[in-house]
């Protein structure tokens, strides 16, 4: 995969993640409204450690491979919408 389909794979996810973590969550906010550079966790929606974990099973079951609670890179996969379309974009089987 190129750079350029990455990237165009990973900005046609942005919709369909930011409604799929609005829809997990329960969260009072349209997916729209969801930055995409801005902060998953902390302030900028008020994600904590037990809602990233949720978002992990449900984001696997829905691309088909595994995010891990304990994984190394989890700082940077969840550190945006757009950074977790990205690792969508290159992990994903289905």
């Amino acid at each position: 995969m190129t750079v350029l389909q990455a990237t165009t794979e990973t900005d046609q996810l942005l919709p369909e993640v930011a409604a799929l973590i609005v829809e997990a969550l329960g969260l009072d906010v349209a997916p729209g409204d969801i930055e995409p550079d801005g902060a998953l966790y902390g302030d900028a929606l008020g994600l904590d450690s037990i809602d990233i974990l949720e978002m992990s099973l449900v984001i696997s079951r829905r691309y088909g491979f595994e995010l891990r609670s304990d994984g190394e890179r989890n700082q940077v996969i969840f550190a945006s919408l757009r950074s977790l379309c990205a690792h969508i974009a290159q992990q994903r089987t289905k």
